[in-house]
């Protein structure tokens, strides 16, 4: 599918009028999308509270795609509303008081590092290794990793550079057989770079969301869990043991029998699913797989990378170690992505990092042109 033969599909976010480099936050939503969203209020409307059987589908449609593209059983995923609301989750379920120590890298997402640095305020030891020299982040952090550490947690392609981290189901079994969990932040990997958890010998989570790009918008996010896995998360919703709730109430907190049961919330909003359904039909219907977008981002950003010969790069050229932006440090980030807006042009800065993220939707013109601009706003020094 070219830019050119999708962009009907988008017929609302894709107007000709602006150019949209935000591929990697907030990828448009397809027309079917919004229909979707009508459905879900229509079933709530007819049905009432026994809309949830209906809403039930939504979201085994949802499980059913995240298995497939990771090679997981549906079984194995878990829903959420946010990856900090898992990646919590996860946490409650560790023995912190017997191994009170977390191993992750300075280069994950705010959700994660935040979380991570408060608890780390309440006693937690957190070991923050540096990503760079990317080449040997794995075997560094399995350095860290000790018998006192409850989990390893890595991105396995980081949000400020699109650098894919390699080594990672070396550095899981390492860290598995010191007794510690392992949890892969994939979320920049979701529907643009492959990701098998058939590649791993050791029993590990990964969470990741619909937000970026799958399309699937906010409210759509997951977390495999290890089939083997008997946690009792601490922070816990009434899902967790929902097929017991007609059962007494007043003793031990119960769970499902299953990894993934243990791991649910609770009432959330089903729309999301209704969404994310639609999206998936299309992509299906349009051969949009993973292996498909992987190509036509590595085209997209090898088109980026090419514009910004003699800037300061942040992000690897080699294919294989390349996720879906290009990140370029420039000084006044922020002042760049302003006179950029008033251009038309849509990207994004995290301090002096700005990111390009292109989408199936963006054509090679927009390309050029939104480089083009950048080139006039930030000449080569």
């Amino acid at each position: 599918m070219t830019p050119e033969a999708l962009r009907p599909h988008y017929s609302r976010f894709v107007t000709g009028e602006r150019i949209l480099l935000t591929g990697h936050s907030h990828q448009a939503w397809p027309d079917v999308a919004r229909d979707a969203v009508l459905r879900g209020w229509d079933d709530a409307a007819a049905h009432v509270d026994d809309k949830w059987g209906l809403a039930a589908e939504a979201a085994d449609a949802v499980r059913g795609a995240v298995a497939r593209q990771w090679g997981a059983d549906p079984s194995e995923i878990a829903l959420g509303q946010s990856t900090h609301e898992l990646v919590t989750r996860f946490l409650s379920a560790l023995d912190l008081r017997a191994r009170p120590r977390v191993v992750t890298t300075k280069g994950e997402f705010h959700s994660m590092r935040r979380q991570l640095r408060r608890l780390a305020e309440e006693g937690l030891e957190v070991v923050w290794v540096d990503p760079e020299p990317l080449d040997t982040l794995a075997e560094r952090l399995v350095k860290a990793v000790d018998e006192r550490t409850a989990a390893l947690m890595c991105s396995t392609v980081l949000f400020e550079t699109a650098s894919v981290v390699d080594g990672l189901p070396r550095a899981a079994a390492a860290a598995h057989a010191r007794g510690a969990e392992v949890l892969l932040d994939a979320y920049h990997a979701f529907n643009v770079v492959p990701f098998d958890l058939r590649a791993f010998e050791a029993p590990v989570f990964a969470t990741a969301g619909g937000y970026k790009y799958a399309q699937w918008g906010e409210g759509v996010c997951f977390l495999r869990v290890p089939p083997d896995r008997e946690r009792r998360p601490i922070y816990t919703g009434w899902f967790a043991d929902f097929a017991n709730l007609a059962g007494a109430q007043d003793g031990p907190i119960g769970y499902g029998e299953r990894g993934a049961e243990r791991f649910a919330g609770s009432t959330y909003d089903p729309l999301s699913h209704y969404r994310a359904r639609a999206v998936i039909a299309l992509f299906d219907e349009l051969g949009l797989d993973v292996k498909a977008l992987r190509a036509i981002s590595l085209r997209q950003t090898a088109r980026i990378l090419g514009h910004l010969e003699g800037y300061d790069v942040l992000t690897p050229r080699e294919d294989a170690r390349r996720g879906g932006f290009v990140t370029v440090r420039v000084a006044a980030a922020a002042d760049v992505v302003a006179g950029l807006r008033e251009r038309g042009v849509f990207v994004d800065a995290r301090g002096d990092r700005l990111r390009f993220g292109p989408a199936p939707y963006v054509t090679d013109d927009e390309i050029d042109r939104a480089l083009a601009h950048f080139g006039e706003l930030v000449p080569r020094a």
